[in-house]
């Protein structure tokens, strides 16, 4: 069992930055992909950004360029730094971890943190 907790989200002008957190619990963290997904209000669940167990990391086409997703495997932690944010980046962002590989639709989650960009 994994259990996630993300911090770092809050209220930023556009063109800023915020870095997501991502702390996970339970045994071998190394071995699990790491994931962000973000929902708009009114919007479908996306995909963000991914990071598999060896550190390879994938983004949708719409963050690359912008968004860094990176991992500490000492810390059981996974980022994602956020830079030149646009008022359409506004959404619930949720860590996610799956086993081994990284899947669209992973076996845990967190509770989400908000990010709200203001034009």
């Amino acid at each position: 069992q994994v259990q996630l907790v993300e911090s770092g989200g809050g209220l930023v002008q556009a063109g800023g930055s915020l870095r997501l957190s991502c702390a996970a619990s339970g045994p071998s963290f190394s071995s699990y992909a790491m994931a962000w997904f973000r929902q708009a209000p009114g919007k479908e669940r996306e995909f963000v950004a991914a990071i598999g167990s060896g550190g390879t990391p994938y983004y949708a086409d719409s963050m690359k360029g912008r968004f860094t997703i990176s991992r500490d495997n000492a810390k059981n932690t996974v980022y994602l730094q956020m830079n030149s944010l646009k008022p359409e980046d506004t959404a619930v962002y949720y860590c996610t971890a799956n086993r081994l590989v990284i899947s669209t639709t992973p076996n845990y989650w967190g509770q989400g943190t908000q990010v709200t960009v203001s034009s």
